[in-house]
């Protein structure tokens, strides 16, 4: 397996336990107060966009040769980031 290869599937992963976190929040939202429930919701939402704007990235990624990739990496990197950031702070307020 490639440097490439093995990069992706680390990712695919990743984005699995992501998606089954924000399913989790979601229903956590569903059953909250009326108030906390608007809020939770939104922040769903943009975790849902951070997600899909991650996934978009990785098939960007899956596309490229394997020369290019490297270069793809960084914006990757700095997507993962931000959105296993955004799932820390969620995941703690929804708590």
């Amino acid at each position: 397996m490639s440097m490439k290869e093995a990069y992706e599937k680390k990712l695919e992963a990743q984005l699995k336990e992501w998606s089954a976190q924000v399913d989790k929040l979601k229903a956590q939202a569903d059953a909250a107060e009326a108030d906390a429930q608007l809020q939770y919701q939104k922040q769903v939402q943009e975790l849902r966009a951070m997600q899909e704007d991650a996934e978009q990235k990785l098939r960007q990624l899956q596309k490229s040769s394997d020369t290019a990739w490297q270069d793809l990496k960084a914006g990757m990197d700095n997507a993962w980031d931000s959105l296993e950031t955004a799932m820390k702070m969620a995941s703690s307020r929804f708590k």
